[in-house]
């Protein structure tokens, strides 16, 4: 009996009609912008990441999944605040978003519709934004189409002493498809995903800020 086995992602060929349906594919977009709101990583081609993969049978049943991430930066907590709040400028610098959408703004934050997506494949959620500045930036999504639950969460925290422009930032998401299918692509996929995720707000914070004042290092890093 093959329980608790390991196979190479490469191998679980009878998946790929799966993947190759319409609603997968949404899903596979999707979960690329999940996983792009982190800070600096390294891309690698779709291929190798895959043979690097692997997927227990256990992983096919698991619903929940969760990536945490610590890293000191070599910019300001306002610096990166001022990026990662500005919701409504997504579709400008994040990967796959096409539209970003604030409304319903209040006291301590706003609801956010986004369509993330390619042509013609396109997913829509709300999401409700948390903003205690320059400290914390949450989003969470309780809209019951795609996901139980989605939450992507950032906190910022001084730096190094003697270095003003740095901050070291903690990234945390955390979601649950509602789809048993949903669920069993993204756990193919989600370590292909949390390596690929992370270079759009960093970029994007150099573009207006200007060359970080130290090269970035990873503290910790943990995912489910």
């Amino acid at each position: 009996m093959l329980k608790g086995s390991t196979l190479k992602a490469l191998d679980v060929r009878i998946l790929w009609p799966l993947i190759e349906t319409r609603s997968a594919a949404k899903l596979f977009v999707t979960l690329r912008l999940l996983l792009s709101c982190c800070s600096g990583g390294h891309q690698r081609s779709f291929s190798s990441s895959i043979h690097r993969s692997y997927i227990t049978f256990n992983d096919f049943r698991k619903k929940h999944r969760w990536y945490t991430k610590k890293e000191l930066v070599g910019y300001s907590m306002q610096d990166m605040y001022s990026v990662v709040s500005d919701v409504s400028n997504y579709h400008k610098f994040v990967p796959y978003v096409k539209r970003s959408d604030v409304h319903s703004q209040g006291i301590g934050g706003f609801k956010a519709d986004l369509i993330v997506g390619f042509p013609p494949l396109n997913e829509a959620y709300t999401s409700q934004v948390t903003l205690v500045p320059p400290s914390l930036v949450k989003s969470e999504c309780h809209d019951g189409r795609l996901f139980n639950y989605l939450l992507n969460e950032w906190s910022f925290k001084p730096g190094l002493k003697d270095i003003p422009n740095s901050c070291v930032l903690d990234f945390k998401v955390s979601f649950e498809f509602k789809s048993l299918l949903h669920s069993n692509v993204a756990n193919i996929f989600f370590d292909l995903i949390c390596d690929q995720m992370e270079n759009a707000f960093i970029q994007e914070v150099r573009r207006r800020s200007g060359p970080p004042s130290i090269r970035s290092h990873v503290l910790t890093s943990d995912r489910s």
